[in-house]
């Protein structure tokens, strides 16, 4: 091989049969030989070239049909790899049947109703069976005529539409398909690019395959925008003719179907004669896919275009307290990018008949007694006990002026209503109801509780301490369970705020808002069980799967006889109490009123055994009130009276027996540094002379001193009358309206928890709101004690 090559350097030539070279002298045999056989090993004979020039044979890559296939081969791999890239930035096949845009949010009542949408979505889902046959025949003709025959890209369609807009000189007609303009909804950008086109191809045919014709037609009518605010057909009905799908004309209908190509060229709020022409063209192709008769089309082109226009519903929001509750509540059960995507249907609990007669009750209140006792603000939630869900909620006076919801986010002084807790940690001590404490002035650690009335009773039962809401008592019962016991159970019963162990914690000067403590309360009425209060039940994605469900168990938080019991003391509150106003006619009724310092704060929380609902009024900026806990309780029946009708009455358990009970916590008794107990005779008799020389006291000094720097409820006589339902009004300004020596004819239904008692005279003075002449149980009973009615 050297020598061949070293030879063809030096005497390079052209070979031939024969040997011979072309223009240089010929080979010598040998070499000749030698060269032939080296061209025979690389396949390279002289005698087929030869051949081929012979021929007239081209080599294969010089051939026309070996580009061709290449070419053919070549487009088939490219397709086949684009298509694949396409696919990969496309959603998953499971995503294709998503019925909300992304971005959106839609948030419904217990009964399906919609309280509110964010974003571009329609206020109501139609079926397609709920849409009028001639308004889907009205989109077909004029979005996509072959959309029962195609596959989700239709070229019939897009060569039509190519000449139909060449004759027109303008565009009169697109060649997307219904499929391809609903994947462009809910999946793709509006940019015009190569790009997104390839994706809306595939997807349409990516989607034929997942949905049936039907799914896919009624997304698409409930998705499309058609101007002015409206997404979907019912969203238009009502936005442009102030109706129901239903009750459109054929004209119409014919117009709405004509605004999904371009809803601001043919709005006809805004460009009505091109409305028309494009309403008469639609009939047009109606009356040519033989959808309607020729006398029909002539019917509807003469129908005047006469618009009845309204707000978009999607645009109002129902409850938006409860709804803004909502919102703030959905990050606890679904992540950041499950809310951010969006797209989400949101079920709630909320009873849309319940939240309107919570929305007259508060209303009314704030419109009556809110003027003449001066509070600004009120709050109200109802709540089943049994699993939690809330049925209603006001948070305030008005939602757009204020945002701040006062059942949620105000913490405020409970006031007298936190004795409940109190009073429950000492019966699961195994405490009798019956079990006496001593009324009279005290002093532990240098604090020193007050009865509202500056009166003293002597000695008196903690049921009728509940009932008549003593302070004293109440501080002394929570010294004698402890600070941990009580704490522990109002945590475990639904407090979620902070509680410090504080003398004044019995009197509730520890802040909590209403929601919690309306949930604790729901405790007692279901035997000790407590339900975490909630809002949401169930939350969809796009595609209407469920992606989070409620399953909150309850747990036992008090013994079912310790609640037993507390329901019984907490019905006596209504019915010879604080409580009177709440009384309901056909049905029992247990809760406790409460009332902060100088009536800040005013509330009820009470409950049957189905419903459980809490009331406070006040004023956001903490100023003093001129009225009583008798408010929020009668704001309460206003409610519950509209809200049980047609529910059935259920009675609350029997009390157990309290002989040989045990407790189910053990008390952890306080003992205080120094406790000093001051006799009650001379302050009864400063307090009776005081009495007299002030009987006559105008309304406007009562009102002075229902400011004072302590809280406690007024001591209500036994002997209420509650078949009186109209409440007097009268109370603040005459000093003999709660009068005990009044008549039954002339007592008030409203007995304020918190007013001020008006003062009375020697004669007048009630043994109920009197102390004995001794501070010992174990004293001869004083001439007040024996006229004293039997408890």
């Amino acid at each position: 091989m050297g020598k061949l090559t070293s030879w063809f350097k030096r005497r390079p030539t052209n070979l031939s049969d024969s040997g011979q070279g072309g223009t240089n002298e010929s080979l010598p045999p040998t070499h000749l030989a030698q060269t032939r056989q080296l061209l025979s090993k690389m396949k390279i004979l002289p005698s087929k070239m030869r051949a081929n020039r012979a021929t007239g044979t081209k080599p294969l890559y010089r051939r026309f049909w070996f580009w061709a296939g290449l070419g053919v081969s070549g487009g088939i791999a490219a397709s086949i790899y684009g298509i694949s890239l396409i696919d990969r930035t496309l959603p998953d096949q499971s995503e294709l049947n998503a019925v909300f845009r992304e971005q959106t949010l839609t948030i419904k009542a217990a009964d399906g109703s919609i309280l509110q949408q964010q974003g571009e979505a329609t206020r109501e889902q139609l079926k397609l069976e709920q849409i009028p046959d001639n308004l889907k025949k009205a989109f077909i003709a004029s979005e996509d005529r072959r959309f029962r025959q195609h596959n989700g890209v239709d070229p019939q369609g897009i060569v039509r539409a190519g000449l139909n807009n060449l004759r027109s000189q303008g565009v009169v007609e697109g060649g997307s398909t219904i499929t391809q303009q609903l994947t462009r909804i809910l999946f793709l950008k509006q940019e015009q690019t190569i790009w997104r086109k390839l994706k809306e191809v595939r997807l349409a045919q990516k989607m034929e395959q997942e949905l049936t014709k039907d799914q896919i037609l009624e997304r698409y009518l409930n998705l499309v925008y058609l101007g002015s605010g409206a997404y979907g057909v019912a969203d238009a009905a009502w936005v442009y003719f102030s109706k129901t799908p239903d009750q459109l004309s054929l004209a119409q209908m014919a117009t709405i179907a004509g605004l999904a190509p371009a809803p601001s060229l043919y709005a006809p709020d805004k460009n009505p004669e091109a409305a028309k022409r494009r309403r008469d063209l639609v009939l047009l192709r109606m009356q040519e896919d033989k959808v309607i008769t020729p006398e029909q089309r002539q019917a509807a082109v003469q129908e005047p275009l006469t618009l009845k226009s309204s707000s978009p519903k999607r645009v109002q929001v129902e409850s938006p307290y409860f709804t803004s509750y909502i919102q703030k509540e959905l990050p606890k059960y679904v992540s950041a990018n499950v809310l951010k995507s969006g797209g989400l249907l949101v079920e709630t609990t909320l009873n849309p008949s319940w939240q309107k007669v919570a929305e007259e009750a508060v209303a009314k209140t704030l419109r009556n007694q809110g003027r003449w006792e001066n509070f600004k603000q009120a709050a109200m939630v109802a709540i089943d006990p049994r699993n939690g869900e809330i049925k209603a909620m006001v948070g305030g006076k008005d939602f757009g002026k204020n945002q701040f919801n006062r059942v949620t986010q105000a913490q405020r002084q409970p006031g007298s209503t936190f004795k409940g807790f109190v009073y429950a940690t000492a019966i699961a001590t195994g405490k009798s109801p019956y079990d006496s404490y001593e009324d009279a002035p005290f002093v532990v650690d240098g604090y020193e509780p007050k009865n509202y009335s500056e009166n003293f009773r002597g000695s008196m039962n903690i049921r009728d301490a509940l009932t008549r809401s003593v302070n004293i008592v109440a501080v002394k019962v929570l010294i004698d369970v402890g600070f941990t016991p009580t704490i522990k159970l109002a945590h475990e019963m639904g407090i979620k705020s902070e509680l410090k162990p504080t003398y004044s914690l019995a009197l509730g000067s520890n802040e909590v808002n209403l929601l919690e403590l309306t949930s604790a309360y729901g405790s007692f009425a279901t035997q000790g069980l407590h339900a975490e209060p909630h809002g949401i039940t169930r939350i969809l994605n796009r595609q209407g799967k469920v992606i989070w469900s409620a399953n909150f168990k309850s747990k036992r938080a008090l013994d079912a006889d310790s609640a037993a019991i507390m329901t019984w003391m907490l019905r006596n509150v209504v019915e010879a109490g604080t409580g009177g106003a709440a009384q309901l006619d056909n049905r029992p009724v247990a809760g406790k009123t409460g009332t902060s310092d100088e009536a800040r704060d005013l509330w009820f929380i009470g409950y049957i055994p189905q419903m459980v609902t809490g009331v406070w009024l006040g004023n956001d900026d903490n100023r003093p009130t001129y009225g009583s806990s008798s408010s929020a309780a009668y704001t309460w029946h206003e409610f519950m009276e509209k809200a049980v009708e047609g529910m059935p009455v259920e009675k609350f358990p029997k009390r157990p027996k309290l002989d040989g009970r045990k407790g189910t916590i053990k008390a952890q008794s306080i003992k205080p540094k120094q406790i000093l107990n001051r006799s009650i005779a001379s302050n009864d008799d400063d307090s009776e002379g005081e009495s007299a020389r002030n009987s006559d006291e105008s309304g406007s000094s009562r009102r002075r001193r229902s400011r004072r720097s302590y809280s406690q409820e007024e001591q209500q006589s036994s002997d209420y009358t509650p078949k009186r339902r109209r409440r007097d009004r009268s109370e603040s300004s005459s000093s003999n309206s709660s009068s005990e020596s009044s008549t039954p004819r002339r007592r008030s239904r409203r007995v304020e928890s918190d007013s001020p008692p008006p003062r009375r005279t020697r004669r007048e003075s009630s043994p109920a709101n009197s102390s004995g002449s001794s501070g010992s149980s174990s004293s001869p009973p004083s001439w007040r004690d024996r006229l004293r009615p039997p408890q």
